[in-house]
């Protein structure tokens, strides 16, 4: 597998969210399944919209005073969704991916960052564990990153993931480690985590304007 098949693997199964907490629409996989989802993708899903309403509250309010944001979400990868989402360009054998991580943003600097004519967010190294499985036999591949993001004049205009250590098994390491190492030097998924951001802080939080607790909002 080239290097640039090797990121996109990495983005589309590590980064569901992309930038867990800011990002995707859900805080989840942007593959539609043609399956129902079961009761465990149905809970995670109602876990990443109560997260996602949390975070739009501080995006719409700009309200610095309050808790900060801490949740657990999910977010499951079926098999076939994976191939899908890969092109069918990887002989993919690990059935499904259950990937779990915690976001942690704090309010202050996200409020602020909505109205500074520059600020900067940069959370604390966290963890994207998903869980896979091979002949009935299970396996575990964790990643670290640390998103750093600048905005000016409340919107996203840089991004970096900034990978730390990967774990994983010995047949999928190579792959993981050459494309956060790839992306760590040239940032090729900066302008794609720029974009997912912009897309939530506007379109996905107007979206649930009215369930925003905050109900401070222009």
């Amino acid at each position: 597998m080239t290097k640039r098949f090797a990121l996109v693997a990495v983005a589309l199964l590590l980064l569901g969210a992309n930038v867990p907490g800011l990002a995707a629409e859900d805080l989840g996989p942007q593959v539609t399944s043609k399956r129902k989802p079961t009761p465990e993708e149905q809970a995670q899903k109602q876990a990443r919209e109560a997260c996602k309403i949390e975070i739009c509250d501080i995006v719409e309010t700009r309200e610095e005073q309050g808790p900060n944001i801490t949740c657990d979400i999910g977010w499951t990868w079926r098999a076939e969704e994976i191939v899908d989402a890969l092109g069918g360009r990887v002989d993919w054998v690990w059935g499904k991916a259950a990937c779990q991580s915690t976001v942690r943003l704090e309010r202050a600097p996200l409020a602020n960052a909505m109205s500074a004519p520059r600020a900067s967010i940069e959370t604390d190294m966290h963890k994207v564990r998903c869980a896979i499985q091979q002949d009935g036999k299970p396996y575990v591949i964790e990643v670290e990153l640390a998103p750093r993001i600048t905005f000016r004049n409340g919107k996203a205009t840089d991004a970096k993931v900034n990978w730390g250590e990967v774990s994983a098994p010995a047949a999928i390491y190579p792959l993981l480690y050459a494309a956060t190492g790839l992306d760590n030097s040239t940032n090729a998924l900066g302008p794609e985590v720029v974009r997912q951001v912009n897309k939530f802080a506007r379109k996905d939080c107007a979206e649930v304007k009215d369930e925003l607790p905050g109900r401070r909002v222009n």
